[in-house]
C-alpha cells in the first residue's frame, strides 16, 4: 500500500498532509527588488491547489549581494514581507504547508544583479569574488536568522536553509573552495559552523514549533559525500532539525567517488540513522512508480521539480492512479502556460535542453 497520501507529523509539531513536496525552483518571475510578483504568486499557489502537501518558495535570497538569478523573490528587508505574507496564507489557504528556502549565493552571484564583487568564503578570482571579512560572515549568520524570523512573521510553517547546489554554505563546507584561517575554516567542523550557527539561531529566535530543515546536495563544488553524511549526522544528533532535504541530481545514480561506487547515492543516505529527523530526496522522482519505490525504500517524503512543473497537481495524480506518468516532453508553451507559468518562467525553461517545444 502507497503512503503517499497519509500524512507526516514532524517532530516540531507541524504536519504535512501527504508526502509531497515541491521543490524550490528557480523561477525568474519576481520584480528586481526582490519583491513577490502576481506571476510568481499564481505559479505558487496553483501548486498548493494541486495537492503538494509542502510548497516551497524559490530561492529566496537574504543578503541584496546574496541574489543569484534576475527575478529573484527576497526576503531580505522588511518591505518584501507584504508579498510574503499573501503568498503564505494563500498556500495555507489549500491546506499545504508554506515554506520559505532561504538562501545566499555567495561567488555564483551575477555582477550584473549585484553591482558589485560577489562575496565567498574565500577569495575566488575565477568567479571575480572575494572573501567575506570574519566579521561579515557573523553578518551573514545574523542576516540568515533575522531572514527566518521574517518568514515567521509572514505566516509561513518554517523555513529550509539552502546548503546545497554549490551555493554559499556548500562554499564553506568546500575543502576545496573553503581556505579560511580563522573559525570558519580548516576542519570539516570549522566549514560546517556557520551553517550549525544559522542553525542554531533559528531555533532559539523562532521557537520549537517552527518547521526547520536543510538542504545538501553530496556531490559537486568539492562537496565529499563522507563529509555531507557527517554533516547530516550531526544536524541530527545536535543541531535541532526537523528535516534534511538531499538533491541527489538522480535518486538511482551511483556516486562519483570511486571508493562509494558500491552502492547508489540513495542507498548511502539510507544507512544514517535519522531518528526524528524526516528526510526528503530530490533527483529525476518523476512518475507514480519512482514516487512509490521512494517512499517505499523508507523516505519519508519526495520533493518533486519537473513534474511539478508539468502538472500543477501532479500529487492528486499519483495519489489517484499510483502508475501516473507526466505529459511526455518536450511540451508546447500553451501546456506550460495553462499550468501556471508566465511566459518569463517559460524562457527560462527553454535552458533546459528538450523541455519547450521549439
Amino acid at each position: 500500500m502507497s503512503t503517499a497520501n497519509l500524512p507526516l507529523q514532524f517532530q516540531c509539531g507541524v504536519q504535512m498532509p501527504n508526502r509531497f513536496m515541491l521543490a524550490p525552483l528557480t523561477n525568474t518571475q519576481s520584480y528586481a527588488d526582490g519583491k513577490l510578483s502576481e506571476d510568481e504568486f499564481k505559479w505558487l499557489t496553483m501548486r498548493a491547489k494541486g495537492g503538494f502537501g509542502l510548497t516551497m518558495t524559490c530561492a529566496s535570497h537574504v543578503q541584496f549581494v546574496g541574489k543569484g538569478f534576475p527575478g529573484q523573490l527576497g526576503i531580505y528587508e522588511d518591505a518584501q514581507i507584504e508579498g510574503h505574507t499573501r503568498l503564505a496564507t494563500e498556500i495555507k489557504a489549500h491546506g499545504s504547508l508554506a515554506v520559505a528556502q532561504l538562501h545566499h549565493a555567495g561567488m555564483r552571484s551575477p555582477k550584473e544583479e549585484i553591482g558589485q564583487m560577489a562575496v565567498s568564503a574565500s577569495d575566488m578570482p575565477k568567479y571575480n569574488a572575494r572573501a567575506l571579512s570574519n566579521k561579515e560572515v557573523k553578518e551573514l549568520r545574523d542576516d540568515f536568522i533575522a531572514a527566518a524570523l521574517r518568514a515567521k512573521t509572514c505566516g509561513y510553517d518554517g523555513v529550509e536553509v539552502h546548503g546545497a547546489h554549490g551555493y554559499i554554505l556548500t562554499q564553506f563546507l568546500s575543502a576545496t573552495i573553503n581556505s579560511r584561517q580563522d573559525e570558519y575554516g580548516g576542519s570539516l567542523q570549522n566549514r560546517a559552523r556557520l551553517l550549525f550557527e544559522i542553525i542554531d539561531g533559528i531555533r532559539a529566535q523562532c521557537g520549537d514549533h517552527f518547521l526547520l530543515g536543510v538542504r545538501l546536495s553530496p556531490e559537486r563544488f568539492g562537496m565529499q559525500l563522507s563529509e555531507i553524511k557527517q554533516v547530516c549526522e550531526l544536524l541530527i544528533e545536535q543541531h535541532h532539525i526537523d528535516f534534511l532535504d538531499l538533491s541527489l541530481w538522480d535518486v538511482s545514480k551511483h556516486p562519483e567517488e570511486e571508493v562509494h561506487k558500491h552502492k547508489t547515492l540513495l542507498e548511502h543516505f539510507s544507512d544514517l540513522d535519522f531518528k526524528s529527523v524526516k528526510w526528503t530526496v530530490a533527483g529525476n522522482i518523476n512518475t507514480g512508480q519512482v514516487v512509490n519505490s521512494i517512499l517505499e525504500a523508507g523516505v519519508d517524503f519526495v520533493t518533486i521539480g519537473r513534474s511539478g512543473i508539468l502538472h500543477h497537481d501532479f500529487p492528486k495524480r499519483v495519489i489517484a492512479n499510483a502508475e501516473f506518468e507526466p505529459i511526455s516532453l518536450p511540451v508546447s508553451e500553451a501546456h506550460l502556460a495553462n499550468e501556471g507559468l508566465s511566459p518569463t518562467f517559460i524562457t527560462y525553461m527553454k535552458r533546459w535542453d528538450g523541455f519547450v517545444a521549439e
